[in-house]
């Protein structure tokens, strides 16, 4: 899947070269299982390592941001009443519900993107030359898009300055963490579907999603393994070297199980 970005944009080698890994996961996981390798690469990332990981879910999932106050926002008996499955990131943010779509993770030292604006845009610059690649017209949200309450509804109700969205509404939602000098920037890239589900199971007045889609987009399906192939192409400008992983380390394994023990966890979760 790696190969030269057909049209580089300068924001490309604003990153500094760094030793790339790039991980396409075939296997579909647990909304407690993504967040649990996630974790364990950005626990190998404050090591120096680098990967980009694309993924998807199963079962479909909702997920709430870190610091998200879940417990006031959703109902609890709702969502179990669907049998829907919940993870609590490790991330910022607010709630996504993880279905049709591509889920990248950007795990890094984080010197090489510089700031949390700065890296925030940087990773989605990526994103947007991806779907343009695809033939969608999509820009970057203006910084005086300022970051919203994490009471203020789903991730997808509002953008936020640099955040990829079209005409028709968002269509990247990403969040960020930085602990011991490394980043883990996770996000979801709309193939098709929507974000209706997070304001069904919220209570007290819902707000919209403003969103769009890939399918939307083109008039037509996207699959996750075409999605996959334009956000390789496109992460292949970031200067360095980029290796194809055919699955997790032997140690990015045991990272992982270790971290499960909290995303299983309902205390985690419901923590707030």
């Amino acid at each position: 899947m790696l190969g030269a970005d057909p049209r580089p944009a300068a924001a490309a080698a604003a990153v500094a070269p760094l030793e790339w890994q790039l991980w396409v996961d075939d296997e579909p996981r647990s909304g407690w299982s993504n967040m649990a390798y996630d974790s364990a690469l950005l626990d190998q990332a404050a090591g120096g390592h680098a990967v980009l990981r694309l993924y998807r879910w199963d079962p479909w999932c909702l997920s709430f941001g870190r610091h998200e106050p879940a417990l006031r926002r959703y109902d609890r008996d709702a969502i179990a009443a669907r049998g829907l499955a919940t993870v609590r990131r490790p991330t910022g943010g607010r709630a996504v519900w993880h279905a049709e779509e591509l889920t990248y993770a950007v795990a890094a030292p984080a010197s090489a993107f510089g700031d949390l604006a700065r890296a925030y845009r940087l990773i989605h610059a990526m994103l947007q030359r991806a779907v343009q690649s695809l033939g969608v017209h999509a820009v970057l949200a203006p910084a005086s898009m300022g970051s919203r309450p994490l009471d203020a509804g789903a991730c997808f109700a509002n953008p936020v300055g640099g955040e990829v969205m079209t005409a028709s509404g968002k269509l990247v939602g990403s969040a960020q963490f930085r602990q011991n000098g490394a980043l883990l920037q996770h996000g979801s890239l709309l193939l098709s579907g929507g974000q209706d589900l997070v304001s069904e199971v919220a209570t007290g007045p819902a707000t919209e999603p403003h969103c769009s889609t890939l399918a939307t987009e083109l008039g037509r399906p996207v699959g996750f393994e075409e999605a996959a192939s334009a956000v390789s192409r496109a992460a292949a400008a970031w200067p360095g070297t980029w290796h194809e992983l055919r699955g997790p380390s032997a140690t990015v394994r045991a990272l992982a199980g270790q971290h499960a023990v909290q995303f299983r966890s309902p205390e985690w979760t419901w923590r707030r």
